[in-house]
């Protein structure tokens, strides 16, 4: 086989043109996949050919085999889960990133993504208001993020009982102790999970899922130990954010570690909107958000920062002859992070927020809080629909009443496919969620989004009359 350009040019544009086929079935085509995944798996299941094909002829039968179970999550009436859509910037310089096939794990080897990455970290800093000292890795999602400021932490308060964990790992280590609010994400219990840890312990929060400062002292008091500190700016299901400054207050006089699960809430810190909110988040440890959600970049590209550079070099830097280091001094890009080959994932951070600037960056969050707040006052005027949350950022979780009413309107709604919304359970009640997290949500899309609750609700209604 010989390496030939002109090889490329057929297969790429056979792809420029399904995907802006696909683009531009976005705005009218139902949310909802059209076809099952057991239908997909049949459409897939032929025997591997004993002879090649054509580069162009495979790019066409991928995505017209792949199409029917696509989910219109770029869609501006997504509201699942929180899965940002992405800006065209960002989904350009992606395709530039799979074209130049950089293991960006180098700054020697690889310079120009090096470059790249290390100029959108100091943007991130400097727009989240976190310390320009820190360091920024690019993880593969949220979960990984959490991963590297926990891994920094437990680290760093081993050390601190004399303890190196990665000289003698874990087995007779001090007992470390995780407290973290009782509404913590499941990713922050996975990454506890993959460090050895075990589940946290849970401090009590208040209705609105935020933790409570006089139940967290409480909890310190009771550690004797080394200890980390887990907050949420952005709860899934109310959107909240932790008290920041007494609770970190409260954790650096225990001798603990804070890390700040921030995987769509931490933009917030961002707008001026949101700065009394987030007051003292900054003096935090570690930080973990996820870029395909709120900045809307494609997948996969999750943001971790540790304020102590040291701590995670320490738990992730790996040393061998054969790598080239460009200074001893810098950290390389696989120092932060725990890969060691890796996809340059923060390029398309780079040209979003090049391209949006820091007011277009400003606009897009409470662009989204906005159409959040719109969606619940849409909602809350239909008839038996409560809003549960105080609606303070994106996330609106709703009411039909009783838990079985609320479940079959969201069956329907999902069965619709105009919209697509996910269910939950919060606090005990089964729940609507509701996540905003698509630049391109419109005012037009939000009334859809109403409209559709409504026909939903209006058709249980009559199923139970009848």
């Amino acid at each position: 086989m010989t390496f030939r350009p002109e090889d490329y040019r057929e297969p790429l544009e056979q792809a420029v043109r399904f995907a802006t086929e696909w683009l531009d079935s976005l705005p009218s085509r139902p949310v909802k996949p059209r076809a099952p995944v057991d239908q997909l798996a049949v459409a897939f299941d032929r025997p591997l050919p004993e002879e090649p094909a054509g580069p162009a002829a495979v790019v066409a039968e991928l995505a017209r085999l792949a199409e029917p179970g696509l989910m219109a999550i770029g869609s501006g009436r997504f509201f699942g889960w929180v899965m940002g859509g992405t800006l065209p910037a960002a989904l350009s310089a992606d395709w530039l990133v799979s074209a130049w096939d950089q293991n960006g794990g180098l700054r020697y080897a690889t310079p120009a993504t090096a470059a790249i990455e290390e100029r959108a970290g100091t943007w991130i800093l400097d727009l989240l208001h976190l310390p320009a000292s820190s360091a920024v890795g690019f993880t593969t999602g949220g979960t990984m993020a959490n991963f590297v400021g926990l891994a920094a932490g437990r680290g760093a308060v081993l050390r601190s009982h004399d303890w190196d964990v990665n000289r003698d790992g874990l087995t007779g280590a001090p007992r470390l102790t995780v407290l973290a609010g009782a509404e913590v994400h499941s990713s922050v219990i996975l990454a506890l999970r993959y460090l050895g840890l075990g589940e946290p312990t849970l401090v009590a929060a208040d209705p609105q899922g935020r933790i409570r400062s006089d139940a967290l002292a409480d909890a310190l008091a009771t550690v004797a130990g080394p200890c980390l500190v887990v907050l949420q700016a952005g709860n899934l299901h109310s959107g909240s954010f932790d008290p920041m400054r007494e609770s970190i207050r409260l954790a650096h006089d225990a001798g603990a570690w804070v890390h700040v699960d921030g995987a769509f809430g931490l933009w917030a810190a961002a707008s001026p909107r949101w700065a009394s909110a987030l007051d003292g988040l900054d003096s935090a440890d570690s930080w973990a958000t996820d870029a395909h959600k709120t900045l809307n970049v494609p997948y996969d590209c999750g943001i971790a920062v540790v304020a102590d550079t040291a701590a995670v070099r320490s738990a992730f830097a790996a040393h061998t002859s054969y790598f080239v280091r460009d200074d001893a001094g810098t950290a390389d890009p696989m120092d932060l992070v725990p890969e060691l080959s890796r996809r340059a994932r923060g390029v398309p951070v780079w040209a979003a927020l090049r391209s949006l600037g820091r007011t277009g960056t400003v606009a897009l969050v409470e662009g989204l809080a906005d159409n959040a707040r719109a969606l619940a006052e849409g909602l809350g005027s239909l008839p038996g629909v409560e809003v549960l949350n105080d609606v303070v950022f994106t996330q609106v979780s709703v009411s039909f009443g009783t838990d079985d009413r609320t479940v079959r309107v969201t069956q329907a709604l999902i069965e619709d496919g105009a919209v697509w919304m996910s269910g939950s359970v919060w606090s005990g009640r089964a729940v609507l969620r509701i996540s905003v997290s698509n630049w391109s949500t419109s005012a037009a899309d939000v009334a859809v989004a109403v409209d559709a609750v409504a026909r939903a609700l209006t058709a249980v209604t009559a199923a139970e009359r009848d």
